[in-house]
């Protein structure tokens, strides 16, 4: 048996859209019962638009045909700065490792994948949300918690 790392493309929406249910059941704890109809149909959509539109890049990983892990990156653009001419950022998303996997070393070659095509787009901020879990990964590969950023939640 073999990992096999493959950068998903448009005909990949369907099962983009259950390993992204499957992530987020699992970050936020829901049961299986939890109805995320809403979750999935605008999560199906997204993929739809930024695969079209090249505004994401996600890879599936496989051990051999069984699906173990995942991870995301969406490309976005704000106002240029100082630090950030160019104004191109990028949020490392989805990313997931399903239990029996873990501590193989998958997450941390998924993750470099991604900031691999970050880099590809000249992207000079990458910046995403911890699980407790996943911190310590990030932190090995070098990213820092932010200090002036704030949130204001509707």
């Amino acid at each position: 048996m073999s990992l096999v790392f493959k950068k998903a493309d448009i005909s990949d929406l369907d099962i983009l859209t259950k390993t992204r249910i499957e992530v987020l059941k699992a970050a936020n704890e829901l049961s299986d019962e939890t109805d995320m109809s809403i979750v999935e149909r605008e999560s199906y959509n997204y993929y739809k638009k930024c695969f079209t539109n090249d505004e994401h890049v996600a890879y599936l990983v496989y051990y051999d045909v069984f699906f173990a892990a995942c991870g995301g990156i969406s490309f976005y653009k704000v106002m240029p700065t100082f630090h950030n001419p160019t104004g191109n950022n990028a949020y490392i998303m989805n990313m997931y490792t399903k239990s029996e996997y873990r501590r193989k070393g998958i997450a941390i070659k998924t993750l470099d994948l991604l900031i691999q095509e970050a880099t590809r787009r000249d992207i000079r901020k990458i910046s995403l949300e911890a699980t407790k879990s996943g911190k310590p990964l990030y932190e090995k590969y070098g990213f820092v918690p932010m200090k002036d950023e704030m949130i204001y939640l509707l």
